[in-house]
C-alpha cells in the first residue's frame, strides 16, 4: 500500500499533467478572445481534479488551470499586527480577464480580524446551506468572502461544477460569469499549512495553482477529499447544508468537464439566490 508521501508525489505529478492539459484547452477555448483568462484550477488527486477560478473552476475552485496569474502572484501573505489583527494584501488582477466583476476590495485590510467566526447563510435554488467562516484559520479569506457577500457578488450566480468521486466530492461556486473563469478584480495569498486537509464539510477557496491567486471561487466538500494542502480552508458547512449538498450530488453531473478537469455542471441546477452575513 502506498505511503502518504508516495500518494502526495503521485498526486503532484497528476496535477502537473492536468494543468498542462487544462492550459491547452483554455488556449483553444479562448482563441477568439483578446486575452486568456487566469484562475481556474482544480487539483486532481487519485482521479480528482483541482478547481480554479478560471474555466471549469477555480473549478478549483479557482482560475483556469494554466492561466497566467502575474498579477495574482504579487499578493503577499498576511502579516500579524501587535493587536492580534492581520494585514491582508488584495492585489489588482491585471490579467485582462473580461469575466471579472469590480466590487472594490475588503475594507481596512491593514487591521483584519483574526479571531472568532462569521455565520453566513447561502440560500440556493436547492435549499439553504449554512456556512461558518473561521477568521482564526483564514482571516484574509474570511474578510474577502464577507466583503463579497455584503456586495451581493454571489447573488444570482450558479454553482458551475460538481465532482462526485470516491476521494473527491465537491460543489464549486463563486463565479459570477458561470463559466469557471470569473471572479472579483483582486486576488490574495493562500492561507495554508502542510497539515491542511479537506474532510467532508470543508469550505475551501479555489486558486489557479500560482501563489497568491485565490479570489472568489470556492468549493464545498461533501466527500472526504484527498487534495494537496494548496487551497485555503475558510470554514465549514453544517449538517443541514451537507444534506442539501448530498441531494445535489446524488443527481450527478453532466460530465461536461471530463476528462479534464473532471466532473461537470450539476444535473440539478444550483443557483445562489443570496449570500447573507448573519448578524
Amino acid at each position: 500500500m502506498p505511503t502518504n508521501k508516495q500518494r502526495r508525489v503521485a498526486a503532484q505529478r497528476r496535477l502537473q499533467k492536468q494543468l498542462e492539459r487544462r492550459a491547452e484547452l483554455a488556449r483553444r477555448r479562448r482563441r477568439n478572445l483578446l486575452v486568456v483568462v487566469t484562475v481556474v484550477a482544480v487539483v486532481l488527486v487519485a482521479g480528482a481534479v483541482a478547481l480554479v477560478a478560471g474555466l471549469g473552476g477555480e473549478d478549483d475552485p479557482g482560475a483556469d488551470a494554466a492561466a497566467s496569474s502575474s498579477a495574482a502572484a504579487t499578493a503577499a501573505p498576511a502579516t500579524t499586527n501587535a493587536d492580534g489583527t492581520v494585514t491582508c494584501t488584495y492585489a489588482p488582477d491585471t490579467s485582462g480577464n473580461t469575466d471579472l466583476v469590480d466590487v472594490g476590495t475588503p475594507p481596512d485590510p491593514a487591521s483584519t480580524p483574526a479571531t472568532g467566526t462569521v455565520p453566513v447563510l447561502m440560500s440556493t435554488s436547492q435549499g439553504d446551506i449554512p456556512l461558518t467562516l473561521d477568521r482564526a484559520k483564514a482571516p484574509c479569506a474570511a474578510a474577502s468572502f464577507t466583503h463579497l457577500a455584503s456586495q451581493q457578488f454571489f447573488d444570482g450566480t450558479i454553482c458551475h461544477r460538481e465532482v462526485n468521486q470516491p476521494t473527491f466530492g465537491v460543489l464549486q461556486c463563486g463565479d459570477p460569469s458561470g463559466t469557471g473563469s470569473g471572479g472579483p478584480s483582486y486576488t490574495y495569498a493562500e492561507e495554508v499549512t502542510p497539515e491542511t486537509t479537506y474532510p467532508r464539510g470543508t469550505i475551501a477557496m479555489a486558486n489557479s495553482g500560482a501563489p497568491g491567486s485565490t479570489a472568489s471561487q470556492f468549493f464545498l466538500v461533501f466527500t472526504d477529499s484527498q487534495l494537496p494542502p494548496d487551497y485555503t480552508v475558510v470554514g465549514t458547512v453544517d449538517e443541514t447544508g451537507l444534506a442539501v449538498l448530498d441531494t445535489i450530488a446524488a443527481a450527478g453531473n453532466d460530465g461536461s468537464f471530463e476528462p479534464s478537469p473532471g466532473g461537470g455542471a450539476p444535473n440539478v441546477p444550483v443557483t445562489i439566490t443570496s449570500m447573507t452575513v448573519v448578524a
